[in-house]
């Protein structure tokens, strides 16, 4: 629990920090995937996204959606449901913009393991249905877990993790963005662990930069 105290409290301090009087954002993320039984899962998700540390609010994620394994821990497909209020400035303006989004998608994931080098291919497709317009969206995401003090992700193990994700739209312009993370993470045990990251997104016309606090929840029903 000391190591957790300490990681926690770096973690807090280095975001503190650095997002103080910056245009970095931060987020604040929550991963849960509860067992339902050998073949099904549930998946549930809450993001809160700033545009500072904390307090300015840009987007509040949230997603839920029912899972089925085809094969044990390797290989599994989802359907579910997203809602996302977005919360935008408007232009040379301290004054926001309210949005809300309903959101479809279909995912699937395989998983890999070479050594110590834990592989997550994520293929998804989105339904967006926005308040102005409807949208179709393509992600492809690559992920990987290296641990550091020990052989697996088990209990204590200090680990680096890293992503990129790439958004393709169905239609011009084609290119939504491009997402890459880096991040330290901590196993608390087998159904916890923690991470501490910083992301870079490219969009076709700006890019923004996001600190990350995400925890992940894996916990059988």
């Amino acid at each position: 629990m000391k190591t957790v105290k300490i990681l926690v409290f770096s973690i807090c301090f280095f975001n503190l920090s650095f997002s103080q009087n910056s245009e970095v954002g931060n987020w604040l993320v929550y991963f849960g995937n509860q067992k339902i039984d050998s073949k099904w899962n549930w998946h549930n998700e809450i993001q809160l996204r700033n545009y500072n540390f904390f307090g300015d609010t840009n987007q509040l994620l949230l997603r839920t959606g029912i899972g089925y394994n085809l094969s044990e821990n390797n290989n599994n497909v989802l359907f579910g449901y997203g809602f996302i209020n977005s919360q935008k400035y408007v232009t040379n303006s301290v004054n926001k913009v309210q949005s809300n989004e309903h959101r479809i998608f279909q995912q699937f994931i395989t998983k890999q393991q070479f050594d110590r080098f834990f592989i997550q291919h994520r293929y998804r497709i989105e339904e967006r249905f926005l308040q102005s317009n409807f949208q179709c969206r393509f992600r492809y995401f690559l992920g990987i877990n290296i641990p550091m003090n020990k052989k697996t992700l088990e209990k204590n193990a200090i680990y680096l993790a890293s992503y990129n994700e790439i958004f393709i739209n169905s239609k011009s312009a084609v290119f939504d963005r491009n997402r890459i993370y880096g991040a330290l993470g901590f196993v608390l045990n087998k159904n916890f662990k923690i991470e501490a990251g910083y992301m870079t997104q490219a969009l076709e016309k700006s890019n923004y930069n996001q600190f990350q606090i995400v925890i992940f929840n894996n916990l059988p029903l």
